[in-house]
């Protein structure tokens, strides 16, 4: 869940997550993640990890022995998809503008992003295939109904 500005919750599947200038958990776009207590601030001088479960953890990097510290927890959400609508700002809101329960049964893959499954590359070089394969069947096409033409011209002619 991602906390707006004007106090809203908005919903994103972007997991490419940045602090802010003052320790805040932000996405790309700046907006506030939220944890299940609210805004979740990480300090500075540490390694981030998150858990299956969205737990945030945290380990010095300059204290020795280095001891985990458990930050909070993602609001993780799964409201029905005939509930949500995207907003210009690329993110999903509840349609009668509530807020989504969190959901135990939720995960995520911690250090892992979620990519395209459709490569542009290769994607264009099929359709540019299809499409030469298409033109030469047309020609073909072309090809044997001028020659179904002329011999029935040469037919006739007999």
């Amino acid at each position: 869940a991602v906390q707006m500005p004007d106090g809203t919750e908005a919903y994103t599947r972007n997991g490419s997550l940045q602090t802010s200038q003052n320790g805040l958990l932000t996405t790309a776009g700046g907006a506030t993640i939220a944890g299940e207590g609210g805004p979740i601030t990480i300090p500075p001088d540490v390694t981030v990890t998150v858990g299956g479960d969205g737990t945030i953890s945290t380990v010095s990097t300059t204290d020795q022995p280095a001891v985990a510290n458990i930050l909070g927890r993602l609001k993780l959400v799964n409201p029905p998809a005939e509930n949500m609508v995207r907003g210009d700002d690329g993110l999903f809101r509840l349609k009668d503008g509530g807020t989504a329960q969190p959901d135990p049964a939720v995960n995520v893959a911690g250090g892992a992003l979620e990519g395209s499954n459709v490569s542009a590359m290769d994607a264009m070089v099929n359709m540019i295939s299809l499409a030469r394969s298409f033109e030469t069947q047309m020609s073909l096409l072309k090809n044997a109904e001028n020659n179904a033409m002329k011999a029935t011209q040469i037919l006739a002619l007999n």
